[in-house]
Parts: structure tokens; sequence; C-alpha cells
């Protein structure tokens, strides 16, 4: 099925900015160039769900990024309330546990039946990118980390998710696993050659990101922050272009 996802689908923009004008500004030059706007935790909790409405409104599809981990019915009365504003994507902590993923998971169904809406595709997060074995080993986990994204993502498949966010950099191990081929992965850290990582640990360029089997690419700042917002995201259109060729 990736396959047939378009390579301007293939991309998401993190709309990673404080206030509305930027972000709409942003959605207003891109919108013909990318399939996804990200509205992640800073973006959300500034303005509140009518930023992901103004963003609708303006034909940017929506990737809510808000990383849902709770107890299985606060979860499932917050996607309540995410199912009705229409959003594409939606993540969800895998470590929040079978219970959590697979009631995160009916309630979608039974909203989006209600409501007529295409039910969003739910992702599991498994390691955020800014971790390191160092850095979940500080957190009290023992296993390797490679282990340790295959059980969450296994999980995520399991309690019925579309996808997992993983870095780059556990592509190519998501798909050996096997659980990788059964799953959308959505993949952010993704950097131009020679560019800055900034907090990213585990980074790749968009070209080896999609040769690894990446079926959707979340870029930020390349973009965002970018003289010119649109060429930047043409540039790494360019990349996925030839790296499909290739894959």
């Amino acid at each position: 099925m990736d396959s047939l996802i378009s390579s301007r689908d293939r991309l998401i923009v993190a709309l990673d900015v404080p206030g509305p004008n930027q972000a709409l500004s942003l959605v207003d030059q891109l919108k013909s160039h990318v399939g996804y706007f990200k509205v992640g935790l800073q973006l959300f909790c500034g303005n509140g769900p009518s930023i992901v409405t103004r963003i609708l409104d303006r034909g940017g599809r929506v990737f809510l990024d808000l990383k849902l981990h709770d107890i299985p019915n606060t979860v499932s009365k917050a996607i309540q309330e995410i199912a009705q504003l229409g959003v594409h994507m939606l993540t969800l902590h895998a470590q929040g546990g079978p219970d959590m993923l697979r009631k995160a998971r009916e309630t979608v169904l039974e909203k989006s039946e209600r409501s007529g809406l295409p039910p969003p595709l739910l992702l599991g997060v498994t390691v955020l990118t800014s971790l390191d074995q160092a850095g979940i080993e500080h957190i009290g986990y023992q296993r390797p980390l490679d282990d340790l994204v295959v059980r969450l993502a296994r999980l995520s498949k399991d309690s019925g998710l579309d996808g997992i966010v993983c870095s780059p950099h556990e592509l190519e191990l998501l798909k050996k696993s096997g659980v990788g081929e059964e799953l959308s992965l959505v993949t952010p850290g993704i950097r131009p050659e020679n560019a800055p990582a900034d907090d990213q640990r585990r980074t790749l360029p968009a070209s080896r990101a999609i040769e690894q089997g990446a079926s959707y690419l979340v870029v930020g700042r390349p973009i965002t922050t970018a003289p010119d917002p649109a060429s930047a995201a043409r540039f790494i259109l360019d990349e996925i272009d030839r790296a499909r060729i290739t894959r």
C-alpha cells in the first residue's frame, strides 16, 4: 500500500511555532507542496482546538501529535473530543500499554461511525528520537534500544493501531522484524545532508529514510525556518522522488 502514496502525501511539515499567524502563514505557503501539517504540544496548548479547525478550513490535513499517555478511560475521553475535529493522524505513547491502545482504537472507530468522518490513523510512539541508549538506560530500561522499539511496535500492531512513529535508524530493523511490513512508519528526525541535527539524536536524510522503508517523513525546522519554505519543501520532495525510483 505504501507504494500508492504520492511523494507529496509522504511529507508532513511540523508546525512547531508559537503562534497562529506564523503557523497559518506556513500552511498557506506549503499546502500545495506537502501532504500534512503536524500540530504538536506547543501550538495546540497555545491556541487550542481552534488552530486545527483553522488549518483544516485552509485545506490542510492535520497530524495531531499530542502523544496521549494516561489511563485508558482518560485517553478515550480525550479522543472523543479529538475525533470531532476531523484530524487525519493522531499519536499515542505505545508505553501506555495494550488496554490504553485498544480502548483508543475502539473509541476512534465508534466516534467516526457516529460523526461520518473517516477515522484518523492512530500512531504509536515507540522511543522518542531525542533518546539514545544512554537515555533509555537512565530512565530505567535495561534492554537494548532496538529491542525496545521492536517490542513497542509489535504492541502497537497487536493493539489495532495503524502505524508507529520511529527513528529513521530503526526503519531497517522494523522491516527485518516483520512488524514494519504491516504498519505505516512515520519518521521524524529528517535532516538534509550536512544540516544541523538540533536536539535530535538519531537522524537521516529524506532519501535514506524512504529507501529504508519510511511511509511518511516529518520535517520541521529545515523547512519552517528556511528563507523560502516552499523551496525547501520542494528540495525534500525531490529527494523523496529520487529515493522512490531507487527503491
